[in-house]
């Protein structure tokens, strides 16, 4: 079975409410969100795959996303084995090299899952059992409290208990540091002193205002300090994880396992937050969680605001090892999937495990193509 097509179409989903992060607007309502999906086909089956571009937060965009896959990454895999998933990587980092991140690894994950997708389908089993790793049926979510006053966050967190959810992450670094603080507090006295509640920084602080930050948080019940500083001050994270007194968790500086590998070397990471987009899709995750278990580093699991392909990926690689405490995948908060038919249940804040082949979401191709925009000559 070779591979024999691959086909983007970047896809405009409608867009449930605003979200915001340190680097700016990741989802504005009333306009729509832009996501890019990949078709990738082999001798008749097929699977897809996601890209979520996000400029705020790092550097790809839909425009080139879409062109890194058509120009790039799908001329280094046609004809290969679709099973080749380690050859596929291979092929991928040959064709956009490594810099200090990966290199395209939005792009490069909506190839790689759809690979994962399609030979699930193909074998008409779901991901964990192609695996062989599937230790939970079902997720806790968390529901993300993002920008407003004290009293517009506390209203926040109200919506998201109505709805079931039991757990919450607040984005810091949006505004001073004193009113970053009063804004964790009025969630936590929302909340519940027995909520889990974390913050995370994307990358919004020096290493003297992250300290003094955490030391603001200390009293509030936050079990992990996400990605505080920018992502390759190395020097400065090991210093804040000696100093700090809240657990520092890693998301934008796990790009690959080596990154991961590098931090464990110097003592220099408490939590390991697995992301799929980020580290470049599903092959690369599972080597960077694999990893992380066997060097004894918590594992914590976040999405990239995805619609439910992606949202369907993290869950079966989260779901694969073990991760127990809630994570943060948001976009079922944020945007809508029509194009999925049978797809990721959520119910009371807790998503279960999809158990049809692949994914387990049915993508209707017709609406994917009624939702594409052309981003490359649009404007």
């Amino acid at each position: 079975m070779r591979i024999d097509r691959v086909e983007t179409f970047c896809v405009a989903l409608p867009t449930r409410r605003s979200f915001g992060v340190s680097g700016g607007a990741v989802a504005v309502a009333g306009r729509p969100s832009l996501r890019v999906l990949v078709k990738v086909s082999a001798d008749g089956a097929h699977g897809w795959g996601e890209a979520t571009p996000i400029p705020a937060w790092t550097y790809e965009t839909a425009e080139s996303i879409v062109t890194t896959v058509d120009r790039y990454l799908a001329p280094a895999v046609l004809g290969r084995p679709a099973w080749d998933l380690d050859g596929a990587n291979a092929a991928f980092g040959r064709a956009v090299n490594r810099g200090f991140s990966i290199g395209a690894p939005l792009a490069k994950s909506a190839v790689d899952v759809a690979l994962n997708d399609l030979l699930g389908r193909a074998a008409g089993v779901p991901l964990g059992t192609l695996w062989g790793a599937r230790r939970r049926e079902a997720v806790e979510l968390a529901w993300v409290v993002s920008g407003g006053s004290p009293d517009e966050v506390a209203d926040g967190v109200d919506e998201g208990r109505d709805l079931g959810y039991r757990a919450f992450k607040v984005k810091v670094g949006l505004r001073d540091e004193a009113s970053d603080a009063a804004v964790v507090a009025a969630v936590r006295g929302r909340a519940g002193d027995a909520a889990p509640l974390w913050v995370d920084g994307n990358q919004g602080y020096t290493a003297h205002a992250a300290l003094r930050m955490a030391r603001r948080l200390d009293g509030l019940g936050v079990t992990a300090f996400e990605q505080p500083l920018p992502a390759n001050d190395v020097a400065g994270l090991r210093r804040l994880r000696d100093a700090c007194p809240i657990p520092v968790a890693l998301d934008e500086s796990l790009r690959h396992p080596s990154d991961l590998a590098t931090f464990v070397r110097l003592d220099a990471v408490d939590v390991a937050i697995a992301k799929v987009q980020r580290s470049g899709g599903l092959t690369l995750s599972r080597r960077l969680c694999g990893l992380a278990e066997d060097c004894g580093v918590e594992l914590m699991g976040s999405g990239l605001t995805d619609s439910d392909v992606g949202l369907a990926a993290s869950l079966h690689l989260f779901a694969a090892y073990g991760i127990g405490t809630p994570v943060d995948l948001n976009g079922r908060q944020f945007v809508e999937s029509p194009y999925a038919a049978a797809t990721v249940q959520v119910e009371g804040g807790v998503a279960r495990v999809p158990d049809g082949p692949g994914l387990g979401v049915e993508v209707d191709e017709k609406t994917v193509r009624r939702l594409s925009v052309d981003v490359l000559t649009s404007r």
